[in-house]
């Protein structure tokens, strides 16, 4: 049975995995908050808002919080070739996962400390405008280690959502739920670093 973690709580994904891990995949969702427009739409539930297109991205920092890669839509793969991403949901519709981002954990650069997992606005809606995001983590056998939902909405247009550490030969994953400024990941990286390099 997958953790189910809480803000700032975080988990061993080996001890999870009850065996080391070579591969694990990040799935993030989001749905758009439905609206009320009038009687006939409050009468079928209210319709979303199909224009709210949200990213999900990973920045891969050292120790220090230096900027050592990031991969996102515009660049679906990492210069080391250990983190891919699987592609950009433009509405966040439907169940599951939107966004997914596939890493290698045996082939990330020694040097690589922190992985920090983003969900943002690249539009400008508000979180207000979202609701039931996730971040989850799966191993390579499909089976759920470890899930963080994120409860709390707001004005920002980023969130650093979670992100993984690396701890000796292990990694461990925390729940941030941190809101961010910015539109884009690069944007967003001195609150990301203020919040993973203490």
């Amino acid at each position: 049975m997958p953790v189910s973690l809480k803000k700032h709580q975080k988990v061993s994904l080996s001890k999870e995995n009850n065996s080391p891990l070579s591969q694990v995949t990040v799935g993030l969702g989001w749905d758009p908050v439905k609206k009320k427009k009038g009687l006939l739409s409050s009468m079928f539930g209210g319709a979303s808002d199909p224009s709210i297109d949200l990213d999900a991205s990973c920045a891969m920092l050292d120790r220090f919080g230096n900027l050592v890669d990031v991969v996102w839509f515009a660049k679906p793969k990492s210069n080391c070739g250990s983190i891919s991403h699987g592609g950009d949901n433009r509405t966040g519709e439907g169940d599951g996962d939107d966004e997914t981002i596939s890493v290698s954990l045996a082939s990330v650069p020694q040097n690589v400390q922190h992985l920090a997992f983003t969900v943002n606005s690249f539009r400008g809606q508000t979180f207000n405008e979202v609701e039931n995001a996730f971040c989850r983590v799966v191993g390579s056998n499909e089976k759920e280690l470890a899930r963080y939902n994120l409860s709390e909405q707001g004005s920002h247009t980023g969130i650093l959502i979670a992100a993984m550490t690396r701890s000796g030969s292990d990694w461990e994953f925390e729940a941030h739920g941190k809101a961010c400024k910015g539109r884009m990941i690069e944007d967003m990286l001195p609150s990301i670093i203020a919040e993973l390099v203490q």
